[in-house]
């Protein structure tokens, strides 16, 4: 049996011997997750009939674009979206033309069995009681493997809300990589998890060293940025300060989307996470953004103008900075002793 090292709590911090050092020959690269899912009144509470799937020629346009630029996204879908006739086959052609992947994203109010109370503690899967999380991941595993042939071995849970249980859990059901810590975030205002303090890099995340866990890329920047997270977190709880800062271009915490994030704000963030040396830098943004009226980022058409505008500025600068687009298979071809076992998973 593989040695138990992390303890399989995705709320704790990996040990210095969980950390995965990556086949030298990988380099630095990038990968793209798209969060997909129902579309739904962000401002509105939770509600188990707010499942519609409408974005889909948004979809296919978005689906285009990424494949001509050479990216090959990787699809986390929830229970909605799977259950959909035309969503499935759309996605099932992509996945069939090696132009996509498919993973998994468990939003708990619309993804059966629905036994607890639709509220926002309980919008955070890995902190229903261990059973019901797992009585969920199943069911939406299984419409999966319905639908495309194979169960997911990718995860993001929705809200980012994994767990004590998550990661155990994960890889009992065959997971081999999740991507919901959301590093240098902190959630608990919201009834939500704390990612203070957790690394950017891959490692390590279940009991077993079946599961990576690849952070979400979120960089400091501006003068003040070597402060880190301890001075971002200490300005931020001084109420105006933080802002102050971030105006200033003193500090700003900046995460890899095109959701919120002006370009200039994602390339710099771009050059100081390759200065930090992070290898894998992971883009991500939700699937009803990509058609206009579905969320506060492309409320019309000229914001998805905007939206397209921002990824050919990114893509033309990743290419300057020899980062190139990695796929799964990529990834886990370049985690020393692994990449078979997961490829075959």
């Amino acid at each position: 049996m593989s040695p138990l090292l992390h303890d399989g709590n995705l709320l704790h911090a990996p040990a210095s011997e969980d950390m995965i050092a990556l086949d030298p020959a990988f380099g630095t690269r990038f990968m793209l997750f798209v969060d997909t899912e129902e579309e739904f009144d962000w401002s509105a509470p939770f509600s188990r009939s707010a499942h519609g799937v409408t974005a889909l020629a948004g979809m296919e346009r978005g689906q285009t674009y990424f494949a001509r630029a050479g990216v090959k996204p990787v699809y986390v879908t929830d229970y909605p979206v799977v259950d959909n006739d035309a969503a499935a086959a759309m996605m099932g052609r992509w996945m069939a033309d090696d132009a996509a992947d498919i993973g998994a994203h468990l939003h708990p109010w619309v993804n059966p069995p629905h036994i607890e109370d639709v509220t926002a503690a309980n919008s955070y899967a890995g902190f229903l009681p261990d059973a019901l999380e797992r009585a969920k991941l199943e069911m939406l595993c299984q419409r999966i493997a319905e639908r495309f042939g194979r169960r997911p071995i990718t995860y993001r849970a929705g809200r980012y809300g994994v767990g004590p249980n998550s990661a155990r859990l994960l890889e009992e059901l065959g997971f081999r990589l999740d991507s919901s810590v959301r590093s240098r975030f902190d959630y608990r205002s919201q009834h939500g998890p704390d990612f203070r303090g957790m690394p950017l890099h891959p490692y390590w995340a279940g009991p077993q060293r079946q599961l990576i866990e690849l952070p979400l890329s979120t960089a400091f920047t501006g003068l003040l940025r070597r402060g880190g997270e301890r001075l971002y977190h200490d300005m931020q709880g001084r109420g105006r300060m933080g802002g102050a800062l971030a105006r200033a271009g003193m500090l700003s915490r900046v995460p890899l989307t095109p959701e919120g994030v002006p370009l200039r704000d994602a390339i710099r963030a771009i050059d100081a996470l390759i200065e930090e040396g992070v290898r894998v830098l992971g883009f991500s943004f939700h699937s009803p953004t990509l058609a206009p009226g579905h969320t506060p980022y492309v409320r019309d058409e000229n914001d998805l103008t905007v939206f397209y505008r921002w990824w050919d500025g990114v893509l033309d600068h990743l290419a300057r900075r020899n980062v190139r687009a990695a796929t799964l298979d990529q990834l886990f071809a370049a985690v020393p002793g692994r990449g078979r076992a997961c490829q075959a998973a």
